[in-house]
């Protein structure tokens, strides 16, 4: 008899990637918006499909399946069985339903009995401009069960508004939300999106040791005049990839990560002006395929400016 297979998954020299998010037939969003560039930047990427659409649901219609929590668990346990769970990585991003979530939090404590060292890089995807597109019951599960398990959290200011509790007005409240997250987990905090006048500001912070202030810094971000979908899906990924790769300067990964998405951003708009669209009738999918070198090698235009 042959001896067992312990495992065919070699060490991934750079990162494995368990990123657990929403899949569409056609367009970027989800995990179409946030493998490929992982993959780009060297990373062993598996996806987990949350749900299996058509197309996003800003469009008049839409087709597929939804995912529900012991679906999710069937997958892991089809893993661990091969002993094929071991992560340096866990993603999320959009969840629908507090099961599927509190499903999630379990694969967060199973992947964690295998590798204690797991970065879980959470997008708390809950809303935008002051309206909830979840289950209003999905936002204390994510301030009291998903912040304290968090490595990094990516939430823009409306979702950052719902997990430190209070608004967010300015770039001093920015600053304190952070700090409330870090108090109650995560090292790692980028507000990915704050409207800060003609301007939208990125605002990250870094506590380096437990209790001790941590590194704060904001990139400002000219406004773009159109609207695009899967942004904050590749965002999060773009702030995974490269801070995995300079681990204590949360700063230099953001600016690559908005420098990538800048150009990214830039090309889709040429390309859709090129042929006559009308940028302000709907959302825009984005030109993912065509921007991999500003992914692999972007041009840092947008430089961080430290706050300590």
């Amino acid at each position: 008899m042959a001896p067992p297979i312990l495992s065919l998954a070699l060490p991934s020299e750079t990162g494995r990637v368990l990123s657990i998010q929403s899949h569409t037939v056609q367009g970027y969003v989800g995990n179409k918006s946030a493998v490929f560039p992982l993959q780009l930047l060297g990373y062993d990427v598996d996806p987990i499909n949350s749900v299996q659409f058509s197309n996003h649901t800003g469009y008049p219609t839409f087709k597929g399946q939804v995912l529900d929590g012991q679906q999710l668990c069937d997958l892991i346990e089809g893993l661990e069985a091969n002993n094929l769970l071991y992560y340096t990585h866990l993603l999320t991003g959009y969840i629908g339903s507090v099961s599927f979530l509190n499903t999630v939090l379990q694969v967060v404590d199973k992947l964690r009995t295998i590798n204690p060292k797991l970065t879980y890089v959470c997008d708390p995807v809950m809303g935008d401009e002051g309206k909830l597109y979840v289950p209003p019951e999905l936002v204390s599960v994510y301030r009291e069960k998903v912040v304290p398990v968090a490595s990094m959290l990516t939430p823009n200011q409306f979702e950052a508004e719902q997990l430190a509790g209070f608004k967010i007005d300015s770039e001093s409240a920015g600053l304190e939300a952070c700090n409330i997250l870090h108090a109650a987990g995560p090292s790692k905090v980028v507000i990915t999106s704050m409207h800060i006048g003609d301007n939208l500001c990125l605002i990250g912070s870094h506590q380096k040791v437990k209790g001790q202030p941590p590194e704060q810094f904001k990139i400002v971000i000219p406004k773009i005049p159109a609207y695009f979908t899967g942004t904050g899906d590749l965002m999060t990924a773009l702030l995974l990839g490269w801070s995995n790769k300079y681990p204590d300067h949360l700063d230099k990964a953001a600016e690559l990560a908005v420098s990538s998405l800048q150009a990214l951003l830039h090309r889709t708009l040429t390309d859709y002006e090129r042929v006559g669209y009308n940028l302000q009738s709907s959302s825009l999918e984005i030109r993912l395929i065509q921007s991999q070198d500003d992914i692999r090698n972007p041009q840092v235009n947008y430089k961080a400016e430290k706050y300590n």
